[in-house]
């Protein structure tokens, strides 16, 4: 499980928390988004969805066979991405996609999300 949280943390994380910058709080706040830095981000983020694809064939979630810390670490970042043109990188990768599914789909982060709204 410490090996997938460091892969989050300094592969996952950077990349996803900078496409949503530029893809939903930039837009959000009247600023344009900059093309160049979601194409890199898209790239560096493609090699970790990659890497997790190959995971997931193994294994029902990134930690092992139950959910854990590191698949409830990529809930925000991956919300934010499935309503951007991001998705595509997600929903291209079966195992990736069925993953997301499932973490999303759980009632605690139903609860969370709809915690947002009020």
């Amino acid at each position: 499980m410490k090996v997938w949280l460091q892969v989050e943390i300094n592969h996952f994380e950077p990349a996803s928390s900078q496409l949503g910058w530029e893809q939903v709080f930039k837009p959000m706040f009247g600023m344009t988004t900059d093309p160049a830095a979601v194409e890199a981000n898209e790239a560096k983020l493609t090699k970790v969805l990659d890497v997790y694809e190959a995971r997931l064939s193994k294994s029902k979630y990134l930690g092992g066979d139950q959910f854990t810390l590191v698949d409830l670490h990529h809930l925000p970042n991956l919300q934010c991405l499935i309503g951007t043109p991001t998705k595509k990188l997600l929903d291209s990768r079966p195992k990736v996609s069925a993953w997301i599914a499932d973490i999303t789909g759980r009632p605690a982060w139903a609860k969370v999300l709809a915690m947002q709204k009020h």
